[in-house]
């Protein structure tokens, strides 16, 4: 059950104790102006067809706690206690006054992060970019006076893009140690099917306690040679396959299965592991298509990158293209994916979004194919870049001087993504379900560009000082000082 507010609080309407007030150039002040509440409201509601049940908290509340959480990098239990103690927070939540009581239990940030889908926390990032887009920019307009055909719109603007891994909490892979995980998460579901059976048929045998010595023998040598780790993965695919068996066998007694769904869950994740570890085991190879490399996160995959800190990463693949300081995400998977595929799409976004295509578009290598540059041409899109082919024998100083101006430019999209990852919490995704994981990426997408416009914001405040400043100097020097002939 869901009740819609009718209005939403105003810095004049919240009642502060001690009969204070609250700063209007605070800074969560001027980024709850910057949230479109209403919209956001309107599509949560959605999620509570019912009219009965208890009452869900606003949307306000389950957004901006997870704005908070963001922004500051704090823990769910630490977030909801800074909510209590803060009034700025408080109002920021769409509370009309201060309160010293918890606002909601740190457990529901969970069911927050559920209730957002990535599709919805997409348009709320076009809508707060939207929101913070010079009025220059704004798509031509069709209707009365006529349409404005592409061709005779200029190209303006410059769109930068680049693609990024965002790591996932998990262990780094390796067969052995994949292995010898599902067998022990096996041999504890053997326990808990066994346990109602007990006296009236035998305990299947797991030799739990070889297979860790066996395990132990490899797993803490420094460098095992080819032929033991070999050896050390057979004799656990072999355990694995055996606890598969005698789970079969042992599920047959129940009607009813005594494992969770979240363990039936797992149980699928394991078979899926075992089989693709017994098909690179016999194929002698160490890559298959969609590989697990964690059985409590089975939908992170490796991406290759080939960086020289980590050749492989694991975790989601974002494409993001940035404008003006705003970052507009263009495609999200989990799955590896060719970044010069998203270059036309991105483009035609760009379109969508300002009414008008880039002049130039800044980006690596990798986007330079030989379809991506024919579709800039067309379009009178200057893609950066050098040319494809040879160099030639005699280097044009202009084209030279353009190029690094160009390197210079894309260096933006770079600091974003070490905004994301230093400042915030894009170096690490410590959700563990994949609904969970992809709202806290979009979130702190939303956050880093709530931050670019507080910045816009005070850079022009801080300039509109300084002119009012500079006229007053101007005013009284003229009057003190001789004006020099």
């Amino acid at each position: 059950m869901y009740r819609k507010k009718d209005n939403q609080t105003t810095i004049d309407d919240y009642l502060v104790p001690f009969g204070g007030y609250l700063l209007a150039d605070n800074r969560w002040v001027i980024k709850a102006k910057m949230i479109p509440w209403d919209e956001i409201e309107g599509e949560y509601a959605d999620l509570f067809p019912s009219n009965t049940g208890t009452v869900a908290k606003p949307a306000r509340v389950a957004f901006g706690a997870m704005i908070i959480k963001e922004t500051l990098g704090l823990t769910d239990e630490e977030t909801v206690e800074q909510i209590r103690e803060n009034p700025y927070l408080q109002y920021f939540l769409g509370y009309t006054e201060y309160s010293t009581k918890k606002p909601f239990d740190p457990s529901l940030m969970v069911f927050f992060r559920k209730r957002f889908g990535l599709k919805n926390l997409t348009e709320i990032i076009e809508t707060i970019c939207k929101m913070q887009k010079k009025d220059d920019d704004e798509p031509p307009a069709t209707g009365g006076g006529g349409t404005t055909k592409p061709e005779e719109l200029k190209n303006k603007g410059k769109m930068l893009m680049d693609a990024t891994c965002v790591p996932a909490d998990i262990r780094y892979p390796t067969d052995l140690g994949l292995l010898n995980e599902a067998r022990e998460i096996t041999e504890k579901f053997i326990d808990i099917l066994y346990e109602p059976l007990r006296g009236k048929i035998a305990k299947p045998r797991t030799y739990r306690n070889s297979a860790r010595k066996k395990y132990l023998a490899v797993a803490k040598m420094r460098k095992p040679r080819k032929n033991q780790l070999r050896k050390a993965i057979r004799q656990q695919l072999n355990f694995v396959r055996r606890n598969l068996k005698h789970i079969k066998a042992l599920a047959s007694y129940h009607q009813i299965s005594p494992l969770t769904i979240a363990q039936g869950l797992q149980l699928e994740t394991i078979k899926a592991l075992y089989r693709q570890q017994r098909y690179m085991y016999e194929h002698k190879i160490h890559t298959v298509e969609n590989r697990i490399v964690s059985i409590g996160q089975p939908h992170v995959r490796p991406i290759v990158r080939g960086k020289a800190g980590a050749n492989v990463e694991f975790g989601a693949k974002l494409a993001i293209s940035v404008v003006d300081g705003l970052a507009y995400l263009e495609k999200f998977s989990w799955d590896n994916f060719a970044e010069a595929m998203t270059l036309i799409e991105a483009i035609e976004c760009y379109y969508v979004r300002h009414g008008f295509y880039p002049a130039s578009v800044h980006v690596d290598k990798i986007y330079r194919t030989r379809d991506n540059i024919l579709y800039c041409q067309g379009k009178g899109i200057r893609l950066s870049g050098p040319r494809l082919g040879r160099p030639p024998k005699e280097p044009d100083k202009a084209l030279k001087k353009q190029t690094r101006q160009d390197e210079l430019d894309r260096i933006a999209i770079e600091g974003k993504f070490g905004e994301g990852k230093r400042r915030y919490g894009l170096d690490l995704i410590k959700e563990k379900l994949k609904e969970t994981s992809e709202t806290t990426i979009m979130i702190n997408l939303i956050v880093m560009n709530l931050a670019r416009g507080y910045r816009d914001l005070f850079v022009i405040f801080s300039k509109s000082v300084l002119s009012s400043f500079r006229a007053c100097f101007l005013h009284f020097a003229g009057r003190f000082i001789p004006a020099v002939a």
